[in-house]
């Protein structure tokens, strides 16, 4: 180029377009570097946000069974069971009412005998106090049951038709027996109070003592 049109205006619109070719590509050349750097770094922001949810604790499945062996979890509630007889039940002074696990009832008599020629079986029943103390129990025909059963019928019982109110309190001292005896008449008992009840059948009978939730053993006889 000439050298003289290096001078005047031309020059200077010369070096003003070589600056505005300078500045475009300095331009340029950030626009890139911002889109590269802006590209690199998001990638990384997601893996960051990425690890940061990959890092949050997830639950332990197996927490509640470490902490319930550890005793900090509140167990679950047991079902209570009730027990047959429980000691604060027993009488802790002399004079109140007999536990019945502190009894002992029995039958004697009438066990595989025959009974013939209107001859009537006798029975004798005792209950033993075996509880710390003395105790009472109520001994009367409707809470000491005598029952007679021939299979499923119910032949005769001290509860039917009883006079009063049926009770009878005694006082059981220690390891000393209550005894009481029985005659039987051989003939059936019911609730209605028949005047003439009727005569018992001959035939194999079974006689068991009831007292709550006592029970004695079965004394079995015969009646010909």
């Amino acid at each position: 180029m000439d050298p003289d049109t290096m001078r005047g205006d031309g020059g200077d619109v010369y070096w003003r377009r070589r600056m505005s070719v300078l500045v475009a590509v300095l331009v340029v050349v950030a626009v890139v570097a911002w889109a590269c750097s802006s590209g690199g770094s998001g990638p990384e922001r997601t893996s960051s946000a990425q690890t940061s949810s990959s890092a949050t604790p997830t639950p332990d499945p197996l927490l509640g069974l470490r902490t319930l062996a550890m005793g900090t979890a509140s167990p679950s509630p047991t079902p209570s069971v009730t027990p047959k007889a429980s000691p604060s039940a027993r009488p802790k002074r002399p004079g109140q009412p007999c536990a019945e696990e502190d009894l002992v009832l029995s039958l004697r008599g009438g066990k595989e005998e025959i009974y013939s020629g209107g001859s009537r079986p006798a029975f004798l029943i005792t209950l033993v106090n075996t509880g710390p103390v003395m105790c009472t129990a109520d001994v009367g025909p409707r809470a000491m049951e005598i029952r007679i059963t021939s299979g499923a019928d119910r032949i005769w019982s001290t509860s039917d038709c009883v006079s009063g109110s049926g009770s009878e309190v005694e006082q059981l001292q220690r390891g000393v027996p209550y005894v009481r005896s029985l005659e039987w008449d051989r003939r059936r008992s019911s609730s209605d109070c028949r005047t003439r009840p009727e005569t018992a059948l001959p035939g194999t009978y079974v006689t068991t003592v009831r007292m709550g939730r006592l029970r004695s053993t079965k004394g079995v006889f015969h009646l010909r």
